[in-house]
């Protein structure tokens, strides 16, 4: 792909955001080199996805699904393509704009919860807040609306160990939720949990997701990526099928 001028950039982030669309992979490469082995862990991604929309990333172990999530998150940068999220180009930011963009526009829940354990529910959820420098009233009332939501306000004071899986990982929706991100992209987040908590929190998602957020939900369950609206399976790095499934 040729290289756009600072006006083009500007100009197709514009577009995107016009368009509604958050997410936007133009032919995205991750290659690593081991020794003399180069291995393409994602190989020429373009994928759109829309404001609203509720996305399964799928695919099995070993699939590139992971070092897709970590592009589409942040948390790695491409090494060849380009991508936006949110009408910017991330793709050529370093780690401290990256960092910011992650804090604004991304809010991240996974498998294993990653709460502080000597922290309150609460304080877990304003974390991103006090990252961001938001107020110290601003940041309570919103963390403590964003427990609401998740319909947690009367465990708000209790520690990780003095709650359930299923309410460790409402915590960790409810501090995906109280930057108002962009997306929402959850790794496996009923993977350590038992199958009726695990569909209690896929519900907490498909409400979410009628409120109006965007969800991105990677994981390797069939079952669990049919809760989405879309499922995009991936399998040797690249897209294998894109496909809308009706609700």
């Amino acid at each position: 792909m040729a290289t756009l001028t600072a006006q083009e950039i500007t100009a197709r982030g514009e577009q995107l955001k016009r368009d509604g669309i958050v997410i936007r992979t133009y032919d995205i490469w991750k290659t690593y080199v081991m020794g003399d082995q180069v291995i393409n862990a994602v190989s020429g991604v373009s994928i759109e996805i829309k404001r609203g929309e509720y996305v399964a990333i799928m695919g099995p172990s070993g699939s590139g699904k992971s070092t897709l999530m970590n592009l589409i998150g942040c948390l790695d940068s491409p090494s060849q393509g380009e991508y936006y999220i949110n009408g910017s180009l991330v793709s050529q930011m370093g780690d401290d704009e990256l960092a910011t963009i992650r804090n604004k526009e991304i809010g991240f829940v996974f498998q294993t919860f990653n709460l502080l354990p000597r922290a309150s529910a609460l304080h877990n959820v304003e974390l991103p807040l006090i990252y961001n420098g938001t107020p110290p009233a601003q940041r309570i009332e919103k963390a403590k609306q964003a427990l609401r939501e998740v319909d947690l306000e009367k465990r708000m004071d209790h520690k990780p160990n003095e709650l359930s899986g299923g309410q460790r990982q409402r915590v960790a929706i409810a501090r995906a939720l109280v930057n108002s991100p962009s997306i929402i992209l959850a790794d496996e987040p009923t993977g350590n949990l038992d199958t009726a908590t695990g569909n209690e929190i896929m519900a907490l998602f498909a409400r979410l997701h009628k409120q109006g957020n965007t969800i991105v939900l990677v994981t390797h369950e069939h079952d669990i990526a049919l809760h989405a609206h879309r499922i995009i399976a991936v399998r040797d790095g690249k897209v294998e099928r894109d496909e809308v499934i009706p609700h």
